[in-house]
């Protein structure tokens, strides 16, 4: 059941996909909805953290079977989060309090890749440049610079901490807000702006040493 909004705030933002989960709840046959609209979004962040493509595959598959099973027990809560934001403070109501299917499904997402990353962390890495979906310019000096440019970015961003490495993957590859991330990392707004401030800084001062 969904928790009601605080009395005086403005009406609560509703989970933009509930038609679907409703549907999907139904009738098993509709989750396809919910596989298609998130598919890209779950096997680019599996990507970005195993960096094996066929490893990425097989944990995305995995994320949904589990997402599909356990469908029945997601529960919604948008409302009480939606009404603190006003008077929300750094040691105030966290950001891990809410929960959208986006969020559910990428904290499942943020389970499998972590138990994949302790499973085998002796798989071959693909390189990350791969992924890049680089325009390919006359000349061939520069199309090589630009992917070791590329390669040398997301070579500092794999060498991050793994709170930072994941916070940047969320901000930049899957466009979270700072709020879905910190119900995804169990953090608040406050400390997932701090992560990817500090995130980002490590990794200009790594490219700053890798160029010189």
């Amino acid at each position: 059941m969904l928790s009601r909004a605080k009395e005086g705030a403005r009406p609560a933002r509703l989970d933009r996909d509930r038609g679907l989960v409703e549907a999907a709840r139904r009738d098993p046959a509709c989750f396809d909805a919910l596989y298609r609209k998130y598919l890209a979004q779950v096997y680019s962040y599996a990507y970005y953290e195993l960096r094996d493509h066929h490893a990425a595959e097989d944990a995305t598959e995995r994320v949904f079977m589990q997402a599909l099973a356990g469908l029945p027990r997601f529960e919604e809560r948008v409302d009480d989060f939606i009404a603190s934001r006003s008077v929300m403070t750094e040691s105030g109501p966290d950001s891990a309090e809410i929960s959208t299917f986006r969020i559910w499904l990428f904290r499942i997402a943020h389970n499998v890749v972590a138990n994949e990353r302790r499973r085998d962390r002796r798989r071959p890495v693909t390189p990350l440049e791969e992924a890049a979906e680089l325009s390919a310019p006359d000349d061939v000096a520069e199309t090589a610079a630009a992917r070791e440019a590329f390669s040398a970015a997301w070579d500092a961003v794999a060498r991050l901490p793994q709170d930072r490495r994941r916070a940047i993957i969320l901000r930049f590859v899957d466009e979270m807000s700072t709020a879905e991330i910190g119900a995804i990392l169990g953090r608040s707004e406050g400390a997932v702006r701090v992560l990817l401030h500090r995130a980002l800084r490590s990794v200009a001062d790594d490219l700053r040493g890798h160029l010189s």
